[in-house]
C-alpha cells in the first residue's frame, strides 16, 4: 500500500496545480494588462501540473504500484487540468463578454455564447479520457493526449506580450481545433513506446544534455512549446502519409 502513495501523491499535485490554476484566473476581472499576471501565473500553473502528470505514471512503474485506484486518480486529476483549467482559462481571457443580447417577452436576455464554446474544451477532454480507460492501445494514442492538449493552451498567455493578446478568432480557432483534436481517430505515438533496450545511459545523458543545451540557448517556454506543436503536428503528418498511401494504393489497383 505504501508504494502506491508516492505516484498517487503526484497524481493529487497535478489536480491541486490544476485547481490553483483556476483559483488564480478568477481573480482576473478583465482582459486588460493589469490582469496578464493572473493568466500567465494560470498557464504556469497548468505546466506545473503537467510535470507531476508526467511523472506519476513512471513512479507507479518503477514502485511497481500500478492499480485502478491510480488510473482513476490520474484521469480525474488530468481532466481537472487539462480540461477544466484550459476552459476557464480562455473563457476568462477572451469568452466572459462573449454574449448575445436578446430580447424575450419584453425581457432582455443575455444568450452566454462564450460560456457554451468553453465548455468545448472540458467536454471533448472528458471523452478523449473515458475513451482511453475502456479502450487503448499499449503501443499509441487515439487523438490527442489531454495534456498536450491543455499544455498548449497554457502556453497561449505567455505568447503575449503585456500589450494584446492573441486576436479573438485565432486563440478560439486554436482552442476548439485542439479541443476537436482529442476527439479525433488521429493516432499519437506513445513516447515510452520509442524507448528501445539499446537506449543506454549514455544516450540518454546525450539527450538531456542536448535539451539542456537547447533550453540555455532558445529559453526554456520555446523549447517546450516547440516540443509541444511537433507533437501534435507528427500526428497530422502520419495521418497525411497513411491516407495519401491509401489513395496511391487504389489508383494503382485500379479500385
Amino acid at each position: 500500500m505504501w508504494r502506491a502513495i508516492i505516484p498517487n501523491s503526484f497524481s493529487m499535485g497535478n489536480l491541486t496545480f490544476g485547481f490553483f490554476s483556476m483559483i488564480i484566473a478568477s481573480k482576473a476581472t478583465g482582459s486588460n494588462a493589469e490582469n496578464f499576471h493572473y493568466f500567465i501565473a494560470a498557464g504556469l500553473c497548468i505546466m506545473l501540473a503537467a510535470v507531476f502528470d508526467g511523472l506519476d505514471g513512471p513512479l507507479a512503474r518503477l514502485f511497481k504500484s500500478q492499480s485502478q485506484l491510480g488510473e482513476q486518480l490520474d484521469s480525474l486529476a488530468d481532466l481537472t487540468t487539462f480540461g477544466l483549467a484550459p476552459g476557464f482559462l480562455m473563457y476568462k481571457i477572451y469568452l466572459y463578454d462573449f454574449s448575445l443580447s436578446k430580447s424575450v417577452l419584453g425581457t432582455p436576455w443575455d444568450i452566454p455564447i462564450g460560456m457554451a464554446i468553453a465548455a468545448v474544451f472540458p467536454l471533448c477532454a472528458a471523452f478523449r479520457l473515458a475513451r482511453f480507460n475502456v479502450a487503448h492501445d499499449p503501443g499509441s494514442f487515439v487523438g490527442l493526449p489531454s495534456p498536450v492538449a491543455g499544455l498548449l493552451i497554457a502556453f497561449l498567455p505567455l505568447y503575449n506580450n503585456n500589450t494584446e493578446y492573441l486576436s479573438r478568432p485565432v486563440a478560439l480557432a486554436i482552442f476548439l481545433s485542439v479541443g476537436f483534436l482529442m476527439i479525433s481517430n488521429i493516432r499519437y505515438t506513445k513516447p515510452q513506446s520509442q524507448i528501445r533496450p539499446n537506449f543506454t545511459i549514455l544516450r540518454a545523458i546525450g539527450f538531456i544534455a542536448i535539451v539542456a543545451l537547447l533550453i540555455y540557448r532558445f529559453n526554456l517556454y520555446y523549447v517546450v512549446f516547440g516540443v509541444v506543436i511537433l507533437y501534435v503536428a507528427s500526428g497530422l503528418f502520419a495521418m497525411v502519409i497513411h491516407l495519401t498511401q491509401k489513395l496511391r494504393y487504389r489508383i494503382t489497383s485500379g479500385e
